[in-house]
């Protein structure tokens, strides 16, 4: 895991999201998601790797449904060459532009909160974080901590039981 924990299970996401018909299926229903929980918003913001295709996926979606939201990728660090920036794509966003943050899987929220204070300190607002997988290791917790809403399409129990 990206928090240094070790774990007994690993979930993936990007074998199916990366599928043209799972790109298609996970930026609808994360479209609907943030249309249901996290409404108004001026940009979905994917924290890098997982969550910028994510972010993509909802972006398209939201222009065939006539309501376009553009996408916005969060680097982990600083760019150290070039334009040096944390968060591509947010040039045409305005002060408080309100950001939901997409993420594919969800463990500690560790990268979830630096992502959500990288465009905090950009000037925006974080608006809610949805993940495609929560896997019930304290990271919705910490997320709702920080005072940001969390919402998730699944968790563990959906693809292992109780265990």
């Amino acid at each position: 895991m990206s928090s240094g924990k070790e774990s007994d299970f690993f979930i993936d996401c990007k074998p199916a999201v990366l599928t043209a018909e799972g790109h298609t299926l996970v930026g609808r229903a994360l479209l609907q998601r943030i249309r249901d929980v996290v409404e108004p918003v001026s940009a979905v913001a994917g924290v890098e790797l997982g969550g910028c295709p994510l972010a993509s996926a909802v972006a398209c979606a939201s222009w065939a449904n006539g309501a376009p939201i553009d996408a916005v990728y969060i680097r982990k660090s600083t760019k150290e060459h070039g334009t040096r920036k944390m968060l591509e794509g947010a040039e045409g966003l305005g002060p408080n532009a309100q950001l939901v943050i997409v993420e594919d899987t969800v463990t500690t929220g560790g990268s979830t909160l630096r992502a959500v204070q990288a465009v905090r300190d950009a000037g925006f607002e974080v608006v809610g974080v949805i993940a495609v997988v929560d896997r019930l290791e304290g990271g919705a917790a910490a997320i709702r901590d920080a005072g940001v809403s969390f919402s998730t399409l699944y968790d563990r129990t959906d693809f292992m039981g109780d265990a």
